[in-house]
């Protein structure tokens, strides 16, 4: 059984120019004990989607316009009022922000931070949550963690404080973890010690992470199954080792062929020419098709196309591509 399922997720955003539908009929699942990750450029939905699950908009005029977000042993979370929804944050599903800076109380120090999620939850001491706050400092392999409780956030480097925010998100043992980018603003050494730690606690703890990212190496390294979104859509999705060796949607198999590594040192890289579409009024048919080399008139034609098996097997290898359904056949 999944731990999280995801069907038909739409959320929305008010803005001047109108309604923007930055998630649009998203769907999928994570399983116990895995790392699922998300990919995507800028502006593809992927971070406002797993926001979505915790509705943590951040303030912004947003809300979820529809779908379900299933978590086993409590139900519809987009069903739930903000004080049951509450209840679920930092226990069940914990958040790690992509700017440990904004993500931690300037004026607060960081033992007090800690405590403050863990009594949030818990009745305990003040004592008791300080020695527990400590421990997860170890746990996450912050140095001289007695000192780092009586620091401020700005006292710390970069990955110091991303290490204490996993350490928070870790406080109540919660069954998932979203990362939302957690090793953007961290040099590529520290980044790999982020990975690491997740995939560790992952490992210890069986705990299952959803892990944003613009990065295919990061994803390639630590996750077992991950999506590709474009322009508020899952468009294609599957184990990891078989997305990335064996593309099937055009706009992963031009992911893939921009990279850097794919080329040698005196070819030119592969762009990815035009511009994503308008999450307010997009194109009709494949969002994707007004960019692509592959696209034939059925592309621009009706609603976007669902997600359907690769090649007629079970493997959970999907993907968005009208072309790949002449091919395979529906799922």
């Amino acid at each position: 059984m999944s731990l999280l399922s995801i069907h038909d997720l739409v959320a929305e955003f008010d803005s001047p120019s109108g309604i923007a539908r930055a998630v649009d009929g998203v769907s999928f699942d994570a399983q116990p004990g895995e790392i699922f990750g998300i990919v995507g450029e800028s502006g593809c939905g992927k971070s406002a989607t797993c926001r979505a699950i915790l509705r943590l908009f951040g303030g912004a005029p947003a809300r979820i316009a529809g779908g379900r977000i299933l978590l086993d042993g409590v139900g519809d979370l987009a069903a739930l009022h903000e004080r049951q929804l509450a209840q679920v944050r930092g226990r069940d599903v914990a958040f790690i922000f992509q700017d440990p800076l904004t993500a931690l109380n300037p004026t607060m120090k960081i033992g007090r931070q800690i405590t403050e999620v863990i009594r949030r939850h818990q009745t305990i001491t003040r004592a008791k949550a300080r020695a527990a706050a400590l421990q997860l400092l170890r746990d996450v392999h912050v140095t001289s963690p007695e000192r780092r409780l009586d620091s401020y956030p700005h006292e710390l480097s970069g990955g110091l404080r991303q290490r204490v925010v996993i350490a928070m998100a870790l406080a109540l043992r919660p069954r998932l973890i979203i990362a939302d980018e957690p090793t953007t603003a961290l040099d590529v050494t520290v980044q790999d010690q982020i990975l690491r730690l997740l995939k560790e606690r992952r490992d210890r703890l069986g705990t299952s992470i959803i892990l944003i990212t613009h990065d295919l190496g990061v994803v390639s390294q630590i996750c077992d199954r991950m999506a590709v979104m474009y322009a508020g859509r899952v468009v294609e999705t599957g184990p990891v080792r078989e997305v990335l060796d064996s593309p099937s949607h055009p706009y992963t198999q031009a992911l893939l062929a921009a990279l850097p590594g794919q080329v040698g040192r005196e070819q030119a890289l592969t762009p990815i020419e035009g511009a994503p579409p308008s999450l307010i009024s997009p194109p009709p048919g494949c969002r994707f098709a007004p960019r692509c080399k592959l696209a034939q008139p059925d592309c621009v034609i009706g609603p976007p196309p669902p997600l359907h098996a690769r090649d007629g097997v079970s493997s959970g290898h999907v993907d968005a591509c009208i072309l790949n359904e002449v091919a395979y056949g529906p799922a």
